[in-house]
Parts: C-alpha cells; structure tokens; sequence
C-alpha cells in the first residue's frame, strides 16, 4: 500500500483487546505488514507457504488472517471502508436497495466434497458465490454455497443476513433465477420488494440489462484477484473472507485516488 492507502486502511483498522484495555497479548508485526502481506496473497495468488521474504513469516500472517477471520474483524474492516466510500460519494451510509446474483466458480482438490456440487447451468463443478451490492457496487453481503445450490435457496438466507445488517433495504434487483417462492418470502416475511429484471426474448447477443450490470461488474473486480480465480478455501467462511478482503483492497484504492 502507499502511505496515502495505508492513511484510509489504518484508520478504519479494528482496535484489538489489549489496546483497549480488555485484555490480550500485543501482537509483534506491524499492522501494515500484515495487511500487505495478506492483500499480497490474494491478489496473487500464491499459495501460504510460498509468502515472500520480504513480508513476516507465512504461518504468522496465515494466524494474523484466521484470527480476523474467526472475529469478524475483516467484516468490520471492510463495512468501515464501505461506508467511507459511500460518503465520498454523497451517499447516506444505510444504502436502501441492492442487486443481487450469483457466480459460479471451478474449486480445487483442496476443497472438501461436503460443501462443493455441480452446477448444471455452468457446468462448473466446485462452489458459487453469492452476493448483494448497492447501486456504487459496493458489497452488502456474501454467502458461499456448493455449486449444486440453486439460486432460490441461497437466496433466502443471503436476503435474511442483508436485513439483519441493513435495516433500511426496500428493495432488491434480480435476474430470472429468483423468482417464484422467493419473491414472496422476501415480501411478507423481509418487507424487501425483490423486483426480477427479465432479457427481452426480441434481443440478440450482448445486451446490458438495467441495474443488473452493476452487480456484473462487482464480480469483474473481484475476478481480478488471481485468489478467487478458483476456489481454494476448505472453508466456506474462509472463502467469504478472501471476498472482503478482495473487496477491501478496491476501496482502499478507491479511496487513495486525488479528489478534485
């Protein structure tokens, strides 16, 4: 990171226990060699053990990401850098609609049997992510499933988590896989209006589709971290965590721009 990313990543860094006086051991790397050296895994995806010398030792750092990990501290990490960029934008913090869809990916051997299908759509065997983003794109909310998951399914517990964490969401734009019962479980149970966005059947190849190319385009950014290419995580949380986190270093760089 520059000084200047850094400036917006620090000081939107969690405060850990022992600075707070709640207990806990300092920890012996600096903050921003952890944070670089993580960002430097995802990007590039390299595997733990291959962590350059340059950055403090890989089982450290791999501590350092369970840790943020398994405290939600990454999610914190990056709520904060949403809603700093949202201000930036002249934006209320509380966004009040989404899109939402899902992309599916090939996993690697490394990722169990129990949380990885096949998807019949894609033909992609391995797992899919599921996403809502606000109307800058911005992620909301993430949940990763086997592949075999339909859409409707997974997005009845990903509309229930972005509810609880967004109070102020009315509305939700999404693509023909959710309709059906979904649409009125989101009504009646979530007071969330889930508005399907269908492809005409007059038009012909590439055509963008009003409000769903937003959430397209959210998965273009991620995409380009070569750690998400596949997915690697034996863990379902993991792999949401390498999502913030991806997430996180757009923002951060988002918000290290010169403002004129």
């Amino acid at each position: 990171m520059t000084d200047v990313e850094w400036a917006a990543v620090r000081d939107s860094l969690p405060v850990p226990g022992w600075l707070e006086g709640r207990g806990g051991r300092p920890e012996g790397y600096c903050h921003r060699q952890m944070v670089d050296a993580v960002r430097y895994l995802v990007a590039g995806g390299i595997t733990w053990r291959a962590m350059p010398a340059d950055f403090p030792a890989w089982d450290r750092v791999y501590a350092f990401w369970r840790r943020w990990r398994d405290k939600g501290w990454v999610r914190e990490l990056h709520d904060r850098l949403r809603d700093c960029l949202r201000a930036v934008a002249g934006r209320d913090p509380e966004p009040t609609a989404g899109i939402i869809d899902a992309q599916s990916v090939k996993a690697a051997a490394s990722v169990p049997a129990a949380t990885r299908g096949f998807d019949g759509g894609k033909k992609v065997n391995g797992r899919k992510r599921h996403i809502v983003v606000d109307t800058l794109g911005l992620l909301l909310a993430v949940t990763v499933t086997a592949a075999s998951v339909t859409d409707r399914d997974a997005g009845r517990d990903l509309l229930a988590r972005l509810r609880e964490r967004h109070w102020r969401i009315t509305r939700v734009w999404a693509d023909g896989g959710y309709t059906g019962q979904l649409v009125d479980f989101a009504r009646s149970l979530l007071r969330i209006a889930l508005t399907v966005v269908k492809r005409s059947d007059g038009l012909s190849g590439f055509t963008v589709l009003p409000k769903r190319w937003l959430v397209e385009r959210t998965f273009a950014w991620l995409m380009r971290s070569r750690r998400l290419a596949r997915d690697y995580e034996g863990r379902t949380d993991s792999a949401e965590a390498m999502i913030l986190w991806s997430m996180s270093m757009v923002m951060s760089r988002r918000l290290a721009r010169p403002r004129h």
